[in-house]
Order: C-alpha cells, then sequence, then structure tokens
C-alpha cells in the first residue's frame, strides 16, 4: 500500500521539469513571437530581361530608338495581274477582199507612223469588182442617152408613151445597177478618192494595199509572201503601248477594298512589274467591274499606266496593291521593331543609354510597313525600330 503510493507520489516530481519545461516554452511564445518564431521571406518578382548593349556599340551598329505614336492607320491587300494593250489604241488589221500576198513592208517589233503600208495583196475579186463597176457606169451612160431621145421623140409625137415609159426603166434599173456596183466597191475597201481615180482613168486595179490605222507597234503578224488570204484571217496586230492596261481579278472578299478607294475619289493604285521589283508605278483604276464570274468568284479591275518608254510589254507580271479606308488615331509600330521567338512577339524598350528592356506585345493589323499594336506598349514608349534584330542576337546569346 505504502509502496504504491511512494511510486505514485514520485511520478510527479518526475515529469515536473518536463512540464515545466513545456509550460516555459509555451509562455515564451505567447510573450515574444518575434524572438522564437523566423519570419519567412516575401517572394522576389522575377527580374524583367534586360539586353544591356554600350552606347558605343550600339552607334556604331545602327541602333535607332524612336517614340511610338499613334497615327493613321490603312491596311493594304495585294493582287495578282497582268499588262495588257491598251484596247483603245491597239487594231486586228484584216482584208475586206480574198486575195494573194503580194508583199510585206512591217515586221513584229516594228514601229509605224498612221497610214503607212504595212503590205501589198493582188485581188482578182477586187479586180472583178472594178470591172463591173466600169461596165455599170456605161450601161447607165447608154440609159440616160436614151431616155433623154425617148423624151425628145415622145414630144414630137414620133413614139408612143408606152416606148418612153419602157426607156425610163431601163434608166432607173441601171441607176440601180450602178449604185449596187458603187457600194460593192466601198465594202471592199475602195475609198472616195480612189472611186473618183477610176472615174477618171478607167483603170483597174488589183492590188490591195494594207496600212497601219493610226502610229504605233507592230506586236503581231500572220502573213508571208505568196500566200493566199481570207477575210476572216488577222494579218497584222498594231497597238500603241504609250499607255498600257493592267488587269486583275478581285476576290469576292476583297472587293471592300476596291469600292473603299472609287468612294474616296482617290483613283490611283500602286502597280508593281515582276520585272522591275524595286519601282512603283502609279496607275489610274478606269474600269470596276459590275458582275463577278460565277466560276472563280472574282470581279475585273482595270488601270491604265502610262509607259511612254516603252519598257511595259504586253502580258508582263504585274502586282496591284489596294490599301483601306483610313483608321484614324491607332497605335502603330513599323514591322522592324518587332522580333519573334518562337510564339513571342515583343519589341525592345529603351531603359537607359545601355539598357533594352524585352516587352511582348499583342499586335493587330499590318500594311507591310506598320503593324498595329493592342497591347503592351503605351504611347511615347521609347522602341528600338532599325538594329533589332542585334539585340534578339545578343538575347539569344544570354538566353543560351
Amino acid at each position: 500500500m505504502n509502496r504504491l503510493t511512494f511510486s505514485r507520489a514520485r511520478v510527479p516530481s518526475l515529469l515536473a521539469p518536463w512540464m515545466l519545461t513545456g509550460l516555459m516554452a509555451a509562455a515564451g511564445c505567447d510573450n515574444a513571437p518575434g524572438n522564437a518564431v523566423a519570419v519567412k521571406p516575401p517572394a522576389v518578382a522575377p527580374s524583367a530581361e534586360v539586353v544591356v548593349l554600350p552606347a558605343a556599340e550600339s552607334a556604331r551598329v545602327g541602333l535607332v530608338v524612336q517614340p511610338i505614336t499613334r497615327s493613321d492607320f490603312r491596311t493594304s491587300r495585294e493582287f495578282p495581274a497582268i499588262v495588257q494593250p491598251n484596247q483603245r489604241a491597239m487594231a486586228d488589221i484584216t482584208t475586206l477582199v480574198r486575195g494573194r500576198v503580194v508583199d510585206v513592208y512591217a515586221d513584229l517589233g516594228q514601229q509605224v507612223e498612221a497610214n503607212a503600208l504595212l503590205a501589198i495583196l493582188y485581188s482578182s475579186d477586187l479586180g472583178m469588182a472594178q470591172s463591173a463597176y466600169l461596165k455599170s457606169q456605161a450601161k447607165l451612160h447608154v440609159a440616160e442617152q436614151a431616155y433623154a431621145r425617148a423624151k425628145f421623140l415622145l414630144q414630137e409625137k414620133v413614139i408612143g408613151e408606152a416606148e418612153a415609159q419602157r426607156r425610163q426603166a431601163e434608166l432607173l434599173s441601171m441607176q440601180a445597177e450602178a449604185h449596187e456596183a458603187r457600194n460593192h466597191l466601198k465594202l471592199l475597201g475602195m475609198n472616195d478618192e480612189e472611186m473618183r481615180r477610176l472615174d477618171r482613168s478607167r483603170e483597174i486595179r488589183s492590188h490591195v494595199p494594207i496600212v497601219a490605222p493610226f502610229a504605233g507597234r507592230i506586236i503581231g503578224r500572220n502573213l508571208t509572201r505568196g500566200e493566199v488570204v481570207e477575210t476572216t484571217e488577222k494579218l497584222f496586230v498594231v497597238a500603241d503601248l504609250s499607255d498600257v492596261w493592267v488587269r486583275a481579278n478581285i476576290p469576292e472578299k476583297d472587293i471592300p477594298f476596291v469600292h473603299s478607294v472609287h468612294a474616296s475619289g482617290g483613283t490611283q493604285a500602286e502597280v508593281r512589274i515582276n520585272a522591275y521589283p524595286r519601282e512603283i508605278f502609279k496607275g489610274t483604276i478606269t474600269y470596276v467591274g459590275d458582275v463577278l464570274d460565277p466560276a472563280t468568284r472574282t470581279m475585273q479591275l482595270r488601270l491604265e499606266l502610262p509607259n511612254p518608254e516603252g519598257r511595259l510589254k504586253p502580258e508582263m507580271f504585274a502586282t496591284i496593291r489596294l490599301y483601306s479606308e483610313r483608321q484614324p488615331d491607332r497605335l502603330a509600330v513599323p514591322d522592324t521593331a518587332l522580333q519573334r521567338n518562337q510564339d513571342r512577339t515583343f519589341v525592345f524598350v529603351q531603359r537607359s543609354t545601355d539598357e533594352y528592356e524585352v516587352r511582348e506585345v499583342q499586335i493587330g493589323e499590318s500594311n507591310g510597313t506598320l503593324t498595329t499594336i493592342l497591347g503592351g506598349l503605351n504611347e511615347g514608349d521609347p522602341i528600338v525600330t532599325q538594329g533589332a534584330f542585334i539585340l534578339k542576337s545578343e538575347l539569344l546569346k544570354k538566353q543560351v
């Protein structure tokens, strides 16, 4: 009994130091929390990507820094096109009478003047038509004299009214025949001067001259000496190439670009010729199609370009650039300022003389020179517009 009591009595005395230590620790926590518990330091935000390039090196490589500004913005579209002759100044020369080619005086690429002789044909059909005309004129002369005598004899009561009427009918018939023969010669290409020459000289000429209707260049020839040509054949093509056309087919979805140009009153458009890639030609829009091609869903567009030096040749490939309506107060940067790496698009913003910060941006439309900025930049931010690819190289080296 006593032993058990002794044992129970010693247990508290043995546990007391441990309990005391715990209570002191608890008391210490309550009274001095700053000394007992270590405070976790706050997380530090990661620093922005910065490329350091000394000012002297920046000047040497040609870095250009400009503040971003707001301005009017226009997008553009480019459409494939082809150069063609001005069809208002182009002629397909044919013959109005069948004949054999006697001689040819013009060749491909030759510059000719108006009414210049291109070729000569020999046509038996023309000779026969002239012969028929001369015969009709002779018959008409005889009929006129016979009717004049008949009227005189009728007055003298030598012949009756019936005989006079018969001579008058013959005259009317000869007049109609002569008129038909004359019109036939005109249909074969004889003009009034040649008709007067035929009336005076009574000389039949079976040679048909082929002449240029206006000054221009021979861009087509389809005859050789000695061959027989028909009236349906195209002998020459003459074109005045001092002005040329540029034709394009505009897809249905891009038609607003054409109508916005017309609606604003600006009929000028940029044309680039594949043969002269560094030059920009200014053309005037002279035709906008009213009906779409049902197969291709495109609309025809035609521009007219001056070609005083003859550098633009028919069938050359070209590109027409059309601009949209102006969008005012848009934040835009030069395309040379934008850099890309994988799925990132960024610019370099100058922080100090030697430091350039990488700033990711959200971009919008581009017109080939400027690109709108939807986010990531503010007006006035100094960005690198020239030489940004050098900073990008330094950035990639730093990341490696």
